[in-house]
């Protein structure tokens, strides 16, 4: 029995493990299971592997996609590029190699939505998810600004958003965990009231399917996208690197 799973912390809802579970059934993938490994510190990680010899690959979510990295043996270029992992992958040696696949789910979801106005983007958050945010629009040639409330010197602060910021960056991505179930009311704050029908507002959350933040931008008339697909693709990606 192969067995994959999840690491992260108050994992319960996540997607992954019905994704799994639902694909290991429909495509009469036999021998291979898929569980939560709901941890309270990176530093239990380790332990996963202890008690699991079994693994074969793992999908890592918030909020570890960065604190991980010293417990791998070898990151790919691309991971190492972004600074964040959510893949790894266990090798016949038994050492640990780290992959991200969100920067492939998010730019390939992006992509049908992009018109020719949609040169810059704004980045909601500052996180491990974020930075595969950043790559994906770096490799889509879209210029970027991250927005954080935490004061970090290569982000401007939520307070400096104004009409001008707003409506000259056409893309606004949703990296932060605002809004998730069960606090559905709660959404970044933005001037939304200077949205217009030319801003793609996309959410990395997927429960709900449509957040506060996705609320608004409908109200709008903005092109709303969530989570969903990203996390398809970059699962679909994580299962062909296990089965390299």
């Amino acid at each position: 029995m192969r067995k994959f799973g999840l690491v992260g912390k108050h994992i319960s809802y996540s997607f992954s493990k019905n994704y799994f579970k639902t694909k290991f059934e429909t495509e009469n993938i036999k021998n291979a299971s898929y569980e939560n490994f709901d941890i309270q510190s990176v530093d239990d990680f380790p332990s996963i592997l202890k008690k699991n010899t079994e693994i074969a690959g793992l999908n890592v979510t918030i909020p570890y996609k960065e604190t991980i990295i010293p417990f791998l043996d070898k990151l790919d270029k691309t991971a190492r590029k972004i600074g964040a992992v959510n893949t790894i992958r266990v090798m016949d040696s038994g050492k640990l190699k780290g992959y991200n696949t969100d920067y492939f789910g998010f730019k390939k979801s992006l992509k049908p939505f992009l018109g020719k106005q949609h040169q810059k983007a704004l980045i909601l958050g500052t996180g491990g998810a974020s930075k595969a945010i950043a790559f994906a629009l770096n490799e889509l040639n879209i210029d970027f600004v991250y927005v954080s409330s935490s004061g970090k010197k290569t982000a401007i602060s939520y307070e400096m958003l104004d009409q001008d910021w707003i409506q000259s960056h056409l893309i606004i991505i949703n990296c932060t965990p605002l809004g998730t179930f069960p606090e559905i009311e709660n959404c970044p704050k933005i001037p939304y009231q200077f949205l217009t029908e030319n801003h793609i507002l996309y959410d990395l959350i997927y429960n709900p399917a449509v957040t506060q933040f996705l609320k608004n931008g409908i109200k709008k008339g903005c092109t709303v996208v969530n989570g969903q697909r990203m996390l398809e693709l970059q699962a679909e990606k994580s299962w062909q690197i296990w089965n390299k």
